[in-house]
């Protein structure tokens, strides 16, 4: 390995995940990434099957003395969430991602990292490539289109595993260990609307909302960030009151598990009143600068003059669009009575897609299944109130926390053993494949652990060197510890 991260250790895992950022992995379009794992399979001639989604599972024996472990399932996913900051050109599906080092972090230029989830997906290659590390039998699951809906997991069929023990490693904090995750269910409301003339004597703008953080809708949604359509609409909406607006075209966001780092819109305003408009949206930027200076210290506000549209949306739907964005909640609707700062119930306004119709899309996330239903309820109902269709997701399953897991105890004690100190037991406020798993296989006995990873699903994503280093060599002692089969 010649790369720029052949110089970390553990060697085997920074040779996988540099070669995992070579190949592209959008969700949906894994195919180059399979291809890679599937050339590391068969160059150590592993068992393995391939299900009709295109899940992977490989089997490696027990190394010897080992035999009598149960069998342990060492899973992750093989997409990665594709954002990339505005001014950067990226192909997501043919450019390889360009990581550098920056002390003690792997960080990548101007786009998502894929550390979420290549680091626990380069350890598992890693154990499977290795004829050092000492082990009872092992499945290795590798699931596809994990972060647009966990759609792998949930095609798995009964039968594909044969694990009695699973260690999820798609975490992102090193010394916390996860015993239980949130469901989650997408609501979307649709506007249609009709093409009107522009009226007489009028000037057009573009405004724009850059800057912000974004983050992971779940993991960050607690920490006050800006949502850049909360501060468009709430824009857009005084300018409709005082100057009469008109919407030509909008959109913001880009996926339903992140919060808005950016929105765009597109008005017209008459000719008078422009001048009025370019300084109300000055003022405007310096309020909302003041409100959240401390947290999105790089946002910007700007009000672009631009050519004429050819059309601007009917005032009617106008209307209903923007009290909608308006009314629409966004962040922490619940933090958990049982688990210290642990976020029970959010959810996410997250795009705004602009085509034929004009598509709101949110997310809903609870680890309380009545609170999740509670919530998506709520966001329905402001799509019905202003005159939206609305359709929901599918939705997936939390996972339930079992503090007397004997794979956790394991752990724990493997830990204080390492590390002279006890990991942090708690749940997180995201959806884990393994809520669907454990739905899917009943008996496995599950955790979830990893190394520390920031400003997941941002350009901002970077994992910890030093960190990688110890979650894989507790996941090495780990797989030592497993129970035995009696």
């Amino acid at each position: 390995m010649n790369g720029v991260l052949s110089n970390l250790r553990p060697e085997l895992v920074w040779k996988h995940f540099e070669n995992l950022t070579q190949h592209p992995r959008p969700s949906k379009k894994e195919l180059k990434v399979v291809e890679y794992v599937l050339s590391v399979i068969k160059k150590n001639n592993l068992e393995y099957e391939q299900d009709s989604f295109g899940n992977i599972v490989v089997r490696k024996p027990a190394t010897k003395g080992f035999e009598n472990l149960k069998m342990v399932c060492l899973q992750g996913h093989l997409d990665m969430v594709c954002e990339k900051n505005s001014d950067v050109q990226f192909d997501f599906e043919n450019d390889p991602i360009q990581v550098y080092i920056d002390n003690d972090w792997v960080k990548a230029k101007g786009t998502t990292l894929g550390a979420d989830n290549g680091i626990g997906v380069a350890a598992a290659l890693a154990i499977m490539e290795s004829n050092e590390i000492q082990h009872g039998p092992i499945e290795f699951l590798f699931t596809l289109d994990e972060e647009t809906g966990l759609t792998g997991a949930n095609n798995l069929q009964p039968g594909f595993l044969k694990s009695d023990v699973l260690l999820n490693l798609d975490s992102e904090d090193e010394g916390v260990v996860f015993i239980g995750c949130s469901g989650g269910k997408d609501t979307e409301g649709r506007f249609n609307y009709k093409k009107d003339n522009l009226p007489k004597d009028s000037s057009s703008y573009t405004l724009k909302v850059t800057g912000l953080k974004g983050g992971h809708s779940g993991l960050d949604i607690h920490l006050g960030r800006g949502n850049a359509i909360k501060i468009l609409s709430r824009l857009l909406w005084n300018l409709q009151e005082k100057f009469e607006i008109r919407l030509a075209k909008i959109e913001g966001g880009s996926k339903r598990n992140a919060i808005p780092r950016e929105a765009f819109v597109d008005i017209v305003v008459s000719s008078e009143k422009s001048k009025q408009l370019e300084q109300f949206v000055s003022e405007f930027n310096d309020i909302v600068k003041n409100e959240l200076q401390t947290v999105e210290p790089d946002l910007k506000i700007e009000c672009e003059s631009k050519n004429l549209p050819e059309f601007v949306i009917d005032l009617s739907t106008q209307k209903n669009l923007l009290n909608a964005l308006y009314a629409l909640p966004h962040g922490v609707i619940k933090m958990s009575a049982d688990i210290t700062n642990l976020v029970e119930t959010s959810t996410n306004l997250a795009t705004v897609t602009f085509g034929d119709s004009i598509v709101v899309g949110t997310s809903q996330r609870s680890s309380v299944e009545s609170e999740k239903e509670d919530i998506v309820i709520m966001n329905r109902c402001v799509f019905i109130l202003a005159g939206a269709d609305y359709k929901h997701g599918d939705g997936y399953p939390g996972w339930k926390p079992d503090v007397n897991s004997e794979i956790l105890k394991v752990f724990k004690s493997t830990y204080q053993k390492m590390f002279g100190k006890e990991p942090e037991v708690t749940a997180i406020h995201a959806g884990l494949e393994t809520g669907i798993i454990k739905e899917k296989f009943p008996h496995m006995d599950m955790i979830s652990f990893g190394p520390t990873i920031k400003g997941a699903h941002s350009p901002d994503e970077r994992v910890q060197i030093s960190s990688v280093e110890k979650f894989f060599n507790l996941l090495v002692e780990l797989l030592k510890n497993i129970p035995s089969k009696n």
